[in-house]
């Protein structure tokens, strides 16, 4: 999907120097919508054509003050803190950033108006059943109680949002180095064996290209997508050994992954994406198999491991350098 039904369209996205808000910032300046971002940070390299805001979802005077101005017809909301740990230290950040942040730009985006607003959901939730587990982390704890909230703000305030349950995401792209495909892949490019837990676990694993096709869709899917949680998945399990496996026989197969050096982390979700579901809802199901997806991630990782080694920030094709911003005023480049 090249997002070509929204050039034109005015379009926020929040988180949009992140992994997946990059991407999908990149996909929709192609498709020549009018694209706006709030972001926390002034970025070092970004497209042509962005109207930048500066600020934090957590506080809601400023929220208001931009919603009001750029007036946007679709919201995507791909802001957060994504660190599913298990610290205590997190329970804060993970509230501010996730709970907090998405129930401002929700009352704002109520006042204000939207055509549709799209959040994200996470795999690592508990289900929506009422003998649902306690979440994982603090992370899946404000993710949950986000959704709720979505699902609140349709039902009584009637605000078009579509949810959508993100499962393991990859692919090429600045992100976390501390998620398991990064991490793996640069252990074995550095010549190490990563240290890992089991493996054992099954994991539904969805490459960055599908998720943007999915973002897109729920964009553009009918009114019946409204109010509902749909899984962007592959539909299919693979277990963190299998993939490791796979990317050892990409990067250097002479080295031994070292499982059961790191002990398993409690409460881990097993769940795969109902893409059946999803198609049926907004159109959208995956194109990019597992072995492609880590071969293209794998290759990607491999041009850019020296600016990654060196802290640097990768630019991708069609970026530029932007100058320095006051904060709390847009920008354009």
């Amino acid at each position: 999907m090249d997002g070509a039904e929204l050039s034109g369209r005015k379009i926020l996205i929040t988180g949009a120097s992140g992994f997946i808000g990059s991407s999908l910032r990149r996909r929709l300046c192609r498709s020549r919508a009018d694209v706006h971002v709030i972001c926390r940070r002034r970025p070092e390299n970004v497209e042509p054509g962005v109207t930048w805001w500066l600020g934090n979802l957590s506080e809601i005077e400023l929220v208001t003050a931009h919603l009001k101005a750029i007036k946007p017809d679709i919201i995507f909301h791909l802001a957060g803190n994504s660190f599913a740990s298990r610290d205590l230290a997190l329970v804060m950040p993970t509230f501010r950033d996730n709970l907090m942040g998405t129930i401002n730009l929700l009352t704002v985006a109520t006042e204000v108006g939207c055509h549709r607003l799209i959040t994200l959901g996470s795999m690592e939730e508990p289900g929506l059943t009422c003998n649902a587990s306690a979440p994982s982390s603090p992370y899946a704890a404000s993710k949950w109680a986000s959704s709720a909230y979505a699902r609140m703000f349709h039902a009584i305030y009637r605000l078009p949002i579509v949810i959508l349950r993100l499962f393991m995401v990859y692919g090429p792209g600045t992100q976390s180095l501390q998620k398991i495909i990064p991490y793996v892949i640069l252990s074995l490019l550095h010549g190490e064996g990563p240290k890992l837990a089991s493996g054992k676990r099954q994991v539904d694993w969805v490459y960055i290209d599908d998720v943007v096709d999915g973002l897109l869709a729920a964009a553009l899917a009918k009114g019946a997508a409204e109010g509902q949680t749909i899984d962007v998945g592959s539909g299919k399990m693979n277990s963190i050994r299998t993939v490791v496996e796979h990317l050892v026989q990409l990067v250097n197969p002479a080295i031994a992954p070292d499982f059961n050096s790191i002990p398993e982390r409690p409460l881990e979700q097993i769940r795969e994406a109902d893409i059946a579901r999803s198609y049926t809802l907004m159109g959208w199901k995956p194109a990019i198999p597992l072995e492609l997806g880590l071969k293209k991630t794998v290759d990607w990782f491999r041009q850019n491991l020296e600016n990654i080694d060196k802290g640097r920030r990768v630019i991708h094709p069609g970026s530029a350098s932007a100058d320095q911003k006051i904060a709390g005023q847009p920008w354009r480049d």
